[in-house]
């Protein structure tokens, strides 16, 4: 029940096939069922999941349930670092174990008002700085397609949480692919959408100028769907852009032919997995066959692309994370001065990936090596974007691979944070560009899932989700599922 496209669900729904409340329980029945082995969520809120459930059944015995909200009674998972009322926020963090918002993130307000339930919170890599979540300080979190392999980070959870089929979709959080490699590892949809498009407002920052909310579904049609509902200005948050939203479902299933791609040389260069290569090949050979028009292009500064977003990500991170010492929330831990009680939390509270990425921002904002890093890096990145602005002055799209392989083992990488770092190569000069990117199931690769990368134009979703649609319509990829 709880599997199937949100489109279907609905339809149910509205005929009275299936109730609210039925929904409701079958999700948590299969979070119980394999969550003991997933890892995905990191609390569950039941009692009032299934509150909400009822309520929203009788809305639809009175007939105020309209068929135009699609969303509502559609059950839903939040990443721990997007801040929900009522529900513990911990940023799968020990230093936020005990924080408790007062208030809702604006994402999950506008769920709410489109109907949808809140099931609980989905674990993480620790304030989002990880590419394999294997740096929460609960518990890691595995691939649902093979319980030895990473289902990547930092939106892990919300990844690995829609592989297994325990919600139709979730939220994540992308600051340099946190929503799309794990959405490539665990063979689902996830959409980064353009900076500023969906509200910042209630996401614990990791790094301020490249964070962005998202959806991660099983189908474009249904980030469609959710992007509908949550995207939008809003005025609490000063880097939400005042730009017209568009019906997301409009051109959904419109003809792509005419439309040009970029296939940049560098996304399927060395370094690239020899299967995920070909995988990636045979997904534009389908979209050249629906009459898109693709051409080899060069993006030269995407080689500095990971130590210019390793500088700046840092740097803010150092910035944001100063305001966890222990006094003001979160948990204390106590010594005789206030320097010390500020140390000892801080040192006990983060883990050992938050603090190291500190330090590389503190080092790099520092005096004396400001101008040698982080001003160089701020120059880079305006490169790497005007690398997109030229390609995109002559096609409508970028295509290409979301991550360089398939998913890695559990513990492979964890000594060697240089190479964990390199998984986010393909994926990080969007977040730096602040272009929407989507990745979508385009096959296996020694059994585990690939994801194909298509990057739009600024405030472009729609395209996006066009032509990702249209190759879902093409393949079955989307519709597979682990066996668990």
């Amino acid at each position: 029940m709880i599997d199937q496209s949100i489109k279907t669900m609905k339809e149910k729904l509205a005929s009275g096939d299936i109730t609210v409340r039925q929904l409701v329980d079958a999700s948590i029945e299969r979070i119980e069922e394999v969550d003991g082995t997933v890892g995905a969520f990191l609390r569950l809120d039941k009692e009032g999941a299934r509150l909400e459930a009822d309520r929203l059944d009788m809305q639809l015995m009175d007939g105020k349930m309209t068929a135009s909200a699609v969303l509502a009674g559609i059950p839903v998972g939040i990443k721990d670092n997007i801040v929900t009322k009522d529900i513990t926020t911990t940023c799968a963090s020990a230093i936020l174990s005990n924080f408790d918002p007062i208030h809702n993130a604006t994402v999950v307000n506008r769920l709410h008002e489109a109907g949808t339930v809140t099931i609980g919170k989905l674990n993480m890599d620790e304030f989002a700085m990880g590419s394999s979540n294997e740096n929460s300080s609960f518990h890691v979190v595995k691939n649902p397609w093979n319980l030895a392999k990473v289902p990547g980070g930092s939106s892990g959870g919300s990844a690995a949480a829609v592989a297994a089929g325990e919600v139709p979709f979730t939220l994540g959080s992308d600051t340099g692919g946190s929503i799309r490699q794990p959405a490539s590892y665990c063979g689902v949809t996830g959409l980064k959408p353009t900076y500023g498009r969906v509200s910042r407002f209630g996401l614990v920052a990791y790094a301020s100028s490249l964070d962005q909310i998202g959806p991660i579904t099983r189908s474009a049609e249904d980030s469609a769907y959710v992007m509908q509902a949550i995207a939008g200005h809003d005025a609490a948050d000063s880097t939400s852009a005042n730009v017209d939203v568009p019906d997301y479902t409009e051109k959904l299933y419109a003809d792509v032919s005419g439309l040009k791609a970029a296939v940049p040389a560098e996304y399927l260069g060395d370094g690239i997995d020899a299967g995920v290569k070909s995988r990636v090949k045979e997904a534009i050979a389908i979209l050249e066959e629906q009459g898109i028009a693709w051409e080899e292009v060069s993006l030269p500064y995407s080689k500095y692309a990971l130590p210019t977003y390793y500088i700046l990500a840092s740097s803010e991170a150092s910035a944001n994370l100063a305001r966890f010492d222990g006094i003001r929330y979160g948990v204390r831990h106590e010594s005789d001065n206030l320097i010390d009680t500020y140390k000892k939390s801080r040192s006990e509270g983060f883990g050992e990936e938050v603090k190291r990425r500190i330090m590389l921002g503190t080092f790099a904002l520092s005096t004396g090596y400001y101008d040698a890093y982080y001003k160089k890096a701020q120059k880079v990145r305006t490169l790497i974007k005007q690398d997109f602005d030229k390609i995109f002055e002559r096609f409508d799209l970028i295509i290409g691979p979301t991550a360089p392989t398939t998913a890695f083992g559990l513990g492979e990488e964890l000594d060697d944070p240089l190479t964990m770092y390199a998984n986010d190569i393909l994926t990080i000069p969007v977040n730096l560009a602040g272009v929407p990117a989507i990745s979508v199931p385009c096959g296996f690769s020694d059994s585990l899932p690939v994801g194909l990368q298509i990057i739009g134009k600024h405030f472009d979703e729609a395209t996006v989700l066009q032509v990702a649609n249209a190759y879902q319509q093409q393949t079955d990829f989307h519709t597979a599922k682990p066996d668990l």
